[in-house]
């Protein structure tokens, strides 16, 4: 199978080639080594997830870290982005940091170092403890500085050998549709809990940031991953492109704003007034919210087209843009915002594949932030795979997904985008939220019988892709 790209991009010698997991999707393990529930374990107990999958098991990987590891090498990864559950870390209120849960992370990490492939360590992929839940959650400030803490132990812990830190996947996620929508744990619908959410998303990120760069002991490359959304309007009428600017506001802005400008937009309280009065936002806080970053993470899947409207009533499942925004998403203080359906061909999770989306939303953030280089951190599809009678999985929709948004990422650096890295979502199948075992976006196929991994045709492609680009640079 050829892996020449149709453009015939080639990408410098320290472009980083991945692929990215999160801990509760594939760890498994759910009460290994001290861990204690976290609000998915909670949130799929209450029966809230397709067919009231959860992640007890997942695929594994504490148990299979290791064949695991050797299949990346394998594959040629350069790096692998994983998170660390905090309910491993941190399994209670009182107390110091839980030996055996970090002791997975430092097997994990030497691992991989061992392997030759670079650590990419992500503070918080949406596994709250349920105890912190039980605190509050993210609406109060006591979670930002419980975050704080536990960063700490984690930078002490592994602080020597992991560069790349990152401090929030999503936050957007984990505001809105875990509090406004209630599509995501720990399923609440309350926009003024949402925003508060953002709020406290937003100070945890700045306070763990300096956390990590004060107790790691080694170099760090601080970032966090935002899931930045490309949206547009339906028209070029008054009205619909208000619509786009207050999403974008809400979406983009609401992070993008105090993490990397250091306030909130005026026109994003303004907004949601009706909501909230943004009082638990304190004096100092934008400040410390604004840690200086070296990097910054964009997760990009589709796009999204919206009018002035009422929106549909959801469904109380994912959505279709991004990481689940959709007209599910519950847009707090925009009580006139409709998301339309957009022409195909869509991946099985009914999202638009759209690769010059990318190419958009690169260069228009290196433009922005132009002294900021940018990380490709999630791109990936979900198809119906089907194993071969030969045992193969043949996927050639999610090769071409994955050739062409790789396109996307090599016509965006020739048109000025610093993007120095590319990490494909998923490394392997696992647990897709609330869509449970449903969804496949793995470039290697788990069998959930017997937990057996078989890398699909997509897997092969990035491998021979990794090795030609590698070639090409030598040459």
């Amino acid at each position: 199978m050829t892996s020449l790209l149709p453009s015939g991009h080639v990408f410098p010698a320290d472009f980083l080639w991945g692929s990215a997991t999160a801990a509760y999707q594939v760890e498994g393990a759910a009460t290994a080594g001290g861990r204690t529930p976290c609000i998915w374990d909670t949130f799929a107990a209450a029966g809230r997830t397709l067919n009231g999958d959860d992640g007890s098991v997942a695929a594994d990987h504490y148990h299979r870290y290791a064949s695991d590891v050797a299949l990346m090498r394998d594959l040629g990864l350069g790096a692998y982005r994983f998170s660390v559950a905090w309910p491993r870390v941190q399994p209670t209120a009182t107390g110091g940091p839980n030996a055996a849960g970090l002791a997975f992370y430092d097997r994990l990490v030497d691992e991989l170092l061992g392997a030759g492939i670079e650590p990419v360590l992500t503070l918080y992929h949406w596994d709250l403890p349920q105890w912190v839940q039980d605190e509050g959650g993210w609406p109060v400030r006591s979670t930002a500085e419980r975050f704080a803490q536990y960063s700490a132990w984690v930078a002490d812990a592994l602080g020597d050998r992991v560069r790349r830190w990152t401090t929030l996947n999503e936050p957007y996620c984990s505001a809105y549709l875990g509090h406004a929508s209630g599509v995501h744990a720990p399923g609440i619908t309350d926009g003024a809990a949402a925003l508060a959410a953002v709020h406290h998303l937003n100070l945890g990120h700045g306070l763990a940031g300096r956390a990590v760069r004060e107790h790691a002991s080694g170099g760090v490359d601080l970032s966090v991953v935002l899931n930045l959304h490309v949206v547009r309007a339906a028209s070029q009428d008054a009205a619909d492109v208000g619509a786009k600017a207050r999403v974008d506001r809400l979406a983009n802005e609401a992070f993008v704003g105090p993490m990397l400008e250091g306030a909130y937009p005026a026109e994003l309280l303004a907004d949601t007034r009706a909501v909230t009065d943004w009082s638990f936002v304190r004096d100092g806080d934008e400040a410390s919210i604004a840690v200086p970053l070296d990097s910054l993470g964009i997760n990009y899947y589709n796009t999204s087209l919206v009018r002035d409207g009422v929106p549909p009533v959801g469904d109380g499942r994912p959505g279709a843009d991004g990481h689940q925004t959709s007209p599910h998403s519950a847009w707090v203080g925009s009580d006139r915002l409709e998301f339309l359906a957009q022409p195909g061909p869509h991946t099985r999770m009914g999202w638009n594949i759209e690769p010059e989306g990318l190419v958009e939303l690169l260069t228009d953030v290196s433009r922005r932030f132009p002294d900021l280089p940018l990380y490709v951190t999630e791109n990936g599809a979900a198809f119906e795979d089907v194993v071969s009678p030969d045992g193969a999985v043949h996927d050639p929709q999610r090769l071409a997904y994955v050739r062409d948004h790789v396109d996307a990422v090599g016509r965006a650096r020739e048109a000025g985008a610093d993007v120095r890295g590319y990490f494909l979502w998923s490394f392997m199948d696992n647990f897709e939220w609330a869509w449970g075992y449903d969804r496949r976006f793995g470039m290697v196929r788990v069998d959930y019988d017997d937990l057996t991994r078989t890398v699909k045709d997509s897997g092969w492609w990035y491998r021979d892709l990794i090795a030609q680009q590698r070639a090409a640079d030598r040459g």
